[in-house]
This record gives C-alpha cells, sequence and structure tokens, in this order.
C-alpha cells in the first residue's frame, strides 16, 4: 500500500504505526490489509482497540476519509464505522486469487470515476472476507446507495461461482451513510502497477486522490 500510495501514485505517505495517537495531519487514512494481531479472536477484533484507532475514529466522525482494505475492512465494521460483518469464507478456506468486481455507485469517493459497467480484475486474498449484515441493514444500505461493489463475473455478471466466499448479495465493499468511510475485501493496491500486468486497481486511489483534491479546494 505504501509502495502504490507514494511511488505509484506520486503522494506524499505517511506511515502510521497502531501505538501513535497523532495522525500527523493525513487528509486520507487507510488502514491497509494484513493479519493483526495473528487474526486471532476474529479479524480485526483486537486492533479495532489499537491506540491509533481513536484518533482515526475521531477523523471518521469529523468527516474525514478513511478507506479500510481487507483486513482494514475488517477493522472499520468492528469498529462500527460502517455496516455489516466479515464472516469465515463459505468453504472455509483462505481464498488468494484475481476476482471481479462491479461497481454499484459513483457516489462514493472510491467509485466516483469507476465505470459502472465494468468489470474490475482485483485480488484478494482472506479467510474470512464473507460479508454479512441483516436484513434491516441491507434494506438501508440498498435504500441508501451505500453498496460500492459487487463480486461478478470477467462479464460483469452476478454469477454464484464468481461469488466465491459466500458474501450476502455478492457485497465486496461497502461505505458509511455520510460516504466518508468506505472498506473493501479485495486489495486494489495489488492491482495498481504496471509491472504487475493489471493496473484496474489504480483506477479507485485515483478516484479517492481526485475527490481528496476537490474538497481540500
Amino acid at each position: 500500500m505504501v509502495y502504490v500510495l507514494s511511488r505509484v501514485m506520486q503522494l506524499e505517505t505517511v506511515r502510521l504505526w497502531h501505538k501513535d495517537t497523532d495522525l500527523q495531519g493525513c487528509d486520507v487514512i487507510v488502514l491497509p490489509g494484513g493479519f493483526s494481531y495473528g487474526d486471532y479472536l476474529r479479524s480485526g477484533a483486537i486492533a479495532r482497540f489499537s491506540p491509533i484507532m481513536e484518533p482515526v475514529i475521531a477523523h471518521a466522525q469529523n468527516g474525514g476519509m478513511l478507506m479500510g482494505i481487507c483486513n482494514g475492512f475488517q477493522i472499520l465494521t468492528e469498529a462500527g464505522l460502517v455496516p455489516g460483518a466479515l464472516l469465515r469464507n463459505v468453504e472455509q478456506k483462505f481464498i488468494c486469487k484475481n476476482v471481479y468486481i462491479r461497481p454499484q455507485t459513483d457516489r462514493s469517493p472510491l467509485t466516483a470515476a469507476l465505470d459502472l459497467q465494468k468489470a474490475y480484475k482485483i485480488p484478494v486474498a482472506h479467510a474470512e472476507g464473507r460479508y454479512y449484515a441483516d436484513e434491516a441493514t441491507l434494506r438501508q444500505l440498498n435504500e441508501n446507495d451505500q453498496i460500492l461493489f459487487r463480486y461478478c463475473d470477467a462479464s460483469g455478471q452476478l454469477t454464484p461461482e464468481a461469488n466465491m466466499n459466500g458474501s450476502i448479495e455478492h457485497i465486496a465493499g461497502v461505505c458509511n451513510a455520510e460516504r466518508n468511510v468506505f472498506g473493501m475485501m479485495p486489495h486494489p493496491e495489488r492491482a495498481a502497477d504496471e509491472a504487475l500486468s493489471n493496473t484496474d486497481g489504480r483506477a479507485l486511489f485515483e478516484s479517492v486522490v481526485a475527490k481528496a483534491l476537490q474538497f481540500q479546494s
């Protein structure tokens, strides 16, 4: 994530440690993927209480942009910053491969610049990525246009096979009602460098940067 933000996107990037209590003036906060605290208990459940999360939560509550990828998305749900939960994959196995996701809205900094008709090829790497929300929450997510991505096939169709982790309604990412906090399970930073022969993920970062610059101006 740091490589893509600093080298590919050419952005001033600050590494924040989990024991830090100061965001050092960062405009956009990114909670990256990985295995915080060994994924003990539930993925993200312990990291949610890291010292850095207090200013991160305050940043989000004050309208600041906050992005969570994979384990970062799990932390967002554990902290109640986005609706829903991430459960064990339906086949109880770790999944690491390229998948396709289709953006569902252009009303989020993460998706505003994306083609809603395109299936973006983005890698996943998780064991607890099955998105779940109760019926009332799902209704709210759909009515408020808070669903960011759904798992699909290469042509954009929502087939059962494309929903490899069993997420409810194929959901791969959501945002909060205020649209400044957004999370997704796939890893766009792993599809943002030409050296990897896939730059579909770069479009997501370009979208966030464009919105951040608009906000600053």
